[in-house]
């Protein structure tokens, strides 16, 4: 199958920019069209902390059972129009490829009866929990890690899910490696070079996957690059600026995904996939302020601007005052929706105000929420598809980043500290320093990193 080629945006103007409406909705079955003019929920949830063995399993199956059970109750109390419930396998349950099956199809089974019975809404999105790390690990490509990965995509499509969707790990031990020290060109190369080699890897097999069992691939998020960053500038261990930098450079590793034939929905911990929208067209899930119960953020509004599913991360099965924690989450998720719809409903006016009144809550005060703005997104974005190659594009990604912060800082539109303007000239020190030519800089990198881990992607 040929690669597609992102070389124009899928909108004219930002204004086209705006939650609920994609270019390119996603319609399933039951009625549910995401991007089509409706903003959904997708609950995420996981187990309280417990052992994940055979002997367990019988219990683990009941928990999820009751979870959707608790979630379909409380999407039928609140007449929620349809949601997604997204499964992000736990370590084992990648290793052990039925058990993936099991949890989904419980999942899945759950969900029909009540469509069948209520008229509910629903469909599963499969997340296997990429495996391919630590010292054992041989290659990326091939071996047992990368066999029951696929294995799990392939079971849990044939259970019933309907959307497949992965937090990939290539080039992410080179990348914590950059985050720590605020390294541009190890992120770069972690990124556009690693990054975008293992993406176009697994990506033909995930869509290859899809095609055969009439699933849809979804999307690829950088979570553990961008959200990397992201919590550490929270803890002031990192520039802000600087994880904002890495957020935009990651949307072009996680374009791939849709080089290669995914379709959409964009999985929600990518904050990036404001960039996929912007340039793709396709409907993307977004996670905010509902996501504190998983992890705290600058972005809880400035996130819903371009949402077409609205996520919480995700929520362990403990008790809280209210009921269970998912349903409790799958209900602030479904309020959220059902206001933001309420402003579609009056018109493309109250849409935009509302979307601007998120954007602007956020994003003066932080630059990581600045860069999701849609003006700024769409600003960017344009010119990022210029750009060919991974790693000329992934540079012009921090290029623009750095240029739009700084302009925002000037114009009076961004609030940064000294400390935050002091690491902008360091960081376009950096980017200024590099070569132009991708062969020179793969031969300069090479010696920075491990040779073991290089060659897992066939580079040592």
């Amino acid at each position: 199958m040929s690669k597609r080629n992102f070389t124009n945006l899928a909108y004219d103007s930002s204004d086209e920019l705006v939650y609920s409406r994609a270019k390119y909705p996603i319609n399933l079955s039951n009625g549910m069209s995401i991007g089509g003019g409706t903003l959904y929920p997708e609950i995420n949830f996981t187990l309280p902390p417990m052992p994940i063995e055979e002997s367990t399993m019988p219990e683990i199956l009941g928990i999820y059972k009751d979870i959707i059970e608790g979630i379909c109750k409380r999407a039928k109390e609140l007449s929620v129009p349809g949601f997604v419930a997204e499964i992000e396998t736990l370590p084992p349950m990648t290793e052990n490829p039925k058990w993936g099956f099991e949890v989904c199809k419980t999942v899945v089974d759950v969900i029909k009866e009540h469509e069948a019975k209520h008229g509910i809404k629903a469909a599963v999105r499969i997340t296997p929990n990429d495996i391919r790390e630590g010292p054992q690990l041989v290659h990326m490509w091939r071996g047992s890690e990368w066999e029951r990965m696929l294995e799990t995509f392939e079971g849990c499509a044939k259970a019933g899910a309907s959307f497949l969707a992965i937090e990939s790990v290539g080039g992410k031990e080179i990348h914590d490696e950059a985050v720590i020290s605020c390294d541009l060109a190890k992120s770069l190369f972690a990124l556009a070079v690693l990054g975008c080699k293992d993406m176009n890897k697994l990506w033909d097999e995930i869509v290859a996957i899809a095609d055969k069992t009439g699933a849809i691939a979804s999307g690829d998020t950088a979570c553990g690059f961008g959200n990397t960053a992201m919590v550490l500038a929270e803890k002031n261990y990192i520039p802000k600026v600087f994880a904002a930098t890495i957020r935009v450079m990651t949307a072009v590793r996680s374009l791939v995904a849709f080089e290669c034939g995914a379709r959409g929905p964009h999985k929600d911990c990518g904050y990036e996939g404001v960039y996929i929208k912007a340039i793709t067209g396709t409907p993307i899930s977004t996670e905010g302020r509902v996501a504190a119960c998983a992890h705290l953020s600058p972005v809880g509004n400035v996130a819903v601007c371009m949402a077409d599913l609205w996520s919480n991360e995700s929520v362990q099965h403990i008790k809280l005052l209210g009921g269970m924690a998912p349903t409790v989450s799958f209900e602030q998720l479904a309020y959220d929706c059902r206001m933001l719809n309420e402003g579609s409903a009056r018109g493309k006016e109250t849409a935009l105000l509302l979307r601007d009144l998120c954007a602007d809550s956020d994003s003066r005060l932080d630059p990581q929420a600045y860069v999701l703005r849609p003006d700024v997104v769409f600003e960017i974005s344009k010119q990022l598809v210029e750009t060919d190659g991974y790693y000329n594009r992934t540079k012009a990604a921090a290029k623009l980043a750095i240029e739009a912060m700084r302009e925002g800082s000037e114009s009076g539109r961004l609030t940064l500290s000294e400390r935050e303007k002091g690491w902008l000239d360091i960081l376009t020190s950096q980017l200024d320093e590099l070569p132009d030519d991708e062969a020179e800089f793969v031969e300069s990198m090479l010696p920075e990193c491990d040779k073991k881990i290089l060659a897992r992607y066939d580079l040592a």
